[in-house]
């Protein structure tokens, strides 16, 4: 007979319990970086219960099957609310798969050698920025691997929002209005250029000459007509108690204009509900937010591998429910045994709509899974949901063709809730104008992160 020694009350007497002591960080049986640096297995970490949906959902639901609006009640707890709506409400599915374990799945692999091999050798400075114990800007990898403070958790991830040197990636964007009808369909390229904390582009950790600075993102619109060559260049300080500089090349005025960077929660683009605020979940200085806090520690479901769409042209990924039946992308969820839930408030935005950010991050990774934005009565504005995995098939086809494969977001979707109008964002290989996916290739700076390069893009 099994003896159950994690029975179906122990999820909550955890998430209370380790919600106010946070004694080991994620991980029931040991400190998960602990085990993860000793085997790199993340399952041996946790108790076989706390990896089980079936004992999570009391059956309902099991790896290989959906959750649907018959079951999804049995796993509310493990969903953000929006979400929930999504299921329960408006033919929303989902696939459940086994956890991935191998902590190499989890990131790119650079970026997870140095998460391991530079462990314990950051600190936060008076004013909150991430040095070495020398003093010197980071030099790759999360810098906080297991961390149990809030401001360490947010801007780890902050510092490498790609987790690659060098990502650009092209993508769709289909904005959908309350009665499914798409409003807008974008195509544009977005670039992290990182120039700190560097794994694989020579000179590394640090570029030459710009020690001061943190990145260089680009965006460039290519389609529809009525906004092709829209562009924008952020350049970003290290110091992330100052916002960056931001220049943009607007088609109508046929030249570069300086843009305020203080309005960074307006749309991005018209019917879009994506705001340059939302990117990767902290998309401003992180030291402009602020009141970090974790408010506990939760079994957790979320789109972390299996989702790439290698088969399909251009990778498009099927889409379903709604009322047309393509309000949602397919989607492959997982169990995380105990995501990291962080709130924080945009202190150093006083007129910001948004009165609070919740963050659900894995911590087998420390990235980001999902956030819901709050306005300033505390109600729902929004959720913002990522999915990642590592571009491989089962049937061994990948990206790139050679060598290890890309580790990337693959979707992203942002629900209104009060308009209920849904914003999908899903990578791709190829957009307008011939671009495609590229990663860690040195002259991305040249060709599309300064602003000769952004007037250029333009026009």
């Amino acid at each position: 007979m099994h003896i159950l020694k994690y029975d179906k009350h122990f999820t909550r007497r955890h998430f209370l319990e380790a919600a106010g002591k946070l004694a080991l960080g994620a991980g029931m049986l040991a400190p998960l970086w602990d085990v993860i640096s000793r085997d790199g297995d993340i399952g041996a970490a946790y108790p076989d219960e706390a990896l089980s949906i079936e004992h999570h959902s009391g059956g309902a639901v099991k790896p290989g099957g959906l959750i649907d609006a018959s079951n999804v009640d049995a796993v509310k707890h493990m969903l953000d609310p929006v979400l929930y709506i999504e299921v329960s409400q408006q033919g929303r599915v989902i696939h459940v798969k086994e956890p991935e374990t191998d902590i190499m799945r989890h990131g790119p692999k650079p970026y997870m050698e140095a998460t391991l091999r530079n462990r314990g050798m950051a600190r936060l400075d008076k004013k909150g920025n991430v040095f070495t114990k020398e003093g010197k800007p980071w030099i790759g990898g999360h810098p906080f691997p297991g961390s149990r403070d809030a401001l360490e958790i947010v801007i780890g991830h902050a510092l490498n929002w790609t987790r690659h040197d060098v990502n650009l990636f092209t993508a769709y964007e289909w904005d959908l209005d309350k009665n499914d009808r798409e409003m807008f369909h974008y195509q544009f390229l977005f670039i992290e250029y990182l120039v700190v904390a560097r794994t694989v582009l020579d000179p590394k950790p640090y570029a030459h000459n710009h020690q001061d600075k943190l990145r260089y993102s680009t965006f460039l619109m290519t389609a529809p007509q009525s906004a092709k060559g829209t562009s924008v260049l952020n350049i970003w300080y290290y110091d992330q108690s100052k916002l960056p500089e931001f220049y943009g090349f607007l088609p109508d005025f046929k030249r570069i204009r300086r843009l305020t960077s203080s309005q960074r929660f307006e749309p991005a683009v018209p019917g879009s509900n994506y705001s340059p605020s939302d990117t990767y979940t902290m998309g401003d200085p992180v030291l402009l937010w602020g009141n970090f806090k974790i408010v506990g520690k939760v079994p957790f479901l979320g789109g972390v591998s299996g989702g790439w769409a290698g088969h399909k042209d251009n990778w498009i990924l099927d889409r379903h429910g709604g009322a047309s039946g393509r309000r949602f992308f397919d989607s492959t969820f997982e169990l995380i045994p105990e995501a990291i839930v962080v709130d924080m408030e945009p202190v150093g935005f006083p007129n910001a709509p948004y009165g609070k950010r919740r963050v659900w991050y894995d911590p087998r990774n420390m990235s980001p899974l999902t956030a819901i934005i709050y306005d300033r009565k505390g109600e729902i504005i929004k959720n913002y949901l990522n999915q990642w995995t590592v571009y491989q098939m089962p049937d061994g086809t990948q990206w790139p063709e050679k060598g290890d494969p890309y580790w990337s977001g693959t979707k992203l979707t942002a629900h209104n809730l009060p308009r209920d109008s849904i914003s999908l964002i899903q990578h791709v290989y190829e957009i307008d104008g011939g671009f495609k996916v590229r990663l860690n290739e040195p002259e991305i700076y040249e060709e599309f992160c300064t602003i000769p390069a952004v007037r250029r893009l333009g026009k």
